[in-house]
């Protein structure tokens, strides 16, 4: 899979792409990491990427034209096929108003060819790179950051590690939380006893069976505690494959 970031900030990622497992990824050829400067796609002496917006208000908002011109140089399909399903690629806008981003838009992510993800600064982006350029606009939170780059890397990360042979054990990304809708279960290691507190003695029981049905519970219970809209929604989705069975 390739990735391409945009931003203006390009070195800010040279420190999180060369550790873990986007650094693996690249070393065993699974994964192209590219980051583009932005400001190398502007034709004024003081290579300005942004200006003062329409209307007033605080702040300066990214110019069109450079990130136009910077996703054309990257020979990508036209954007009708992308979004029809027709090339496996997607470029995403970074900004507050996206939609959420989920362990299932990572998964969807991860299964095309290319990603351009494009980092929003300032107050934001000429809303004709949303309209006419990008595919899809994502958020990692309810909260608002300085810029895009932050949440660039953090779909990267996400996206690379369902890359198939990336992890060093296939199954460990099915045992993730958010993975079939729940949060994982808790997970110990040695000493078997420590500060007073000893390991559930099921995990040392060697009974497989036993153990993946104590952990399908205590996923439940952490979920049903933690994140009761996690809660809602699996037990909705229980119920809609139920009733699809019985109709079956």
């Amino acid at each position: 899979m390739k990735a391409d970031i945009v931003t203006i900030f390009p070195d800010f990622f040279r420190g999180p792409l060369e550790f873990g497992i986007t650094r693996r990824a690249q070393e065993m050829g699974l994964a192209e990491i590219r980051v583009h400067d932005l400001r190398e796609f502007t034709h004024d002496r003081h290579r300005t990427v942004d200006d003062r917006p329409f209307g007033g208000g605080e702040g300066m908002v990214l110019k069109p034209e450079p990130l136009f011109e910077c996703l054309e140089s990257m020979n990508l399909a036209r954007r009708e096929d992308r979004l029809a399903g027709r090339a496996k690629q997607s470029v995403v806008l970074l900004s507050a108003q996206g939609q959420r981003f989920t362990q299932k838009v990572a998964a969807e992510l991860a299964l095309l060819d290319r990603v351009v993800l494009v980092c929003g600064r300032y107050e934001g982006v000429d809303e004709r790179v949303a309209d006419f350029l990008a595919d899809r606009e994502l958020s990692i939170g309810d909260y608002v950051l300085s810029g895009g780059e932050i949440p660039a890397m953090a779909l990267v990360d996400a996206i690379t590690r369902l890359i198939p042979g990336v992890l060093g054990n296939s199954d460990s990304a099915e045992v993730d939380s958010f993975f079939n809708g729940l949060l994982s279960p808790p997970q110990y290691t040695r000493p078997e006893e420590f500060e007073q507190a000893k390991v559930p003695e099921i995990l040392l029981s060697g009974h497989h069976e036993n153990i993946r049905k104590w952990q399908i519970e205590k996923s439940m219970d952490i979920t049903r505690a933690r994140r009761p809209d996690l809660w809602d929604e699996y037990r909705k989705k229980e119920k809609e494959n139920q009733d699809k069975n019985e109709i079956i």
